[in-house]
């Protein structure tokens, strides 16, 4: 793994978010988990039911952050793997609005270019991985998740 690749690896931004999110989560649970447990025991029927949605409604949440950690685990997995073959997408190139983002027309034009090497290779996980970043740097982050999921599951594939 390259240098740049493993400062980015242990950087506290987002990857510090969730863990604090996930520990913040785990808490929320075991008091919340001690309040519903009183609630069932308590023998009137509607703490019981009380409780039950105490306790289900947070593991709920704990279940969608759970498969977002793995999810952001796995994508930083393909970045490495990319960065180590020299494939990772590059777009420092593209011109940049104030804010920080890219100019729409250029990530416009780079979001075409990804699409159109998808359809020359569409069982390629990398292309996946460039079309996600792409849908992202247009500002479609639900497509780009699904076409990150994607590139996750050709990758497993293409690993297996």
């Amino acid at each position: 793994m390259s240098e740049d690749a493993k400062r980015r690896s242990w950087s506290p931004g987002a990857r510090g978010a969730a863990l604090l999110l996930a520990l913040v989560l785990a808490v929320y649970l075991v008091l919340l988990g001690r309040r519903a447990v009183t609630m069932l025991l308590s023998g009137v029927p509607a703490f019981a039911v009380l409780g039950v949605a105490v306790f289900v409604l947070p593991v709920l949440g704990a279940l969608l952050v759970i498969d977002q950690i793995r999810f952001g685990m796995r994508t930083q997995h393909l970045a490495e793997r990319m960065s180590d073959e020299g494939t990772l997408p590059d777009v420092s190139h593209l011109p940049l609005r104030p804010s920080g983002r890219v100019r729409r027309e250029a990530a416009d034009e780079w979001f075409e270019t990804k699409r159109a090497e998808l359809e020359r290779t569409p069982n390629d996980w990398r292309a996946w991985y460039a079309l996600a970043q792409a849908y992202d740097l247009a500002g479609d982050r639900n497509r780009g998740r699904r076409s990150m999921r994607r590139a996750i599951e050709l990758e497993r594939r293409d690993s297996a």
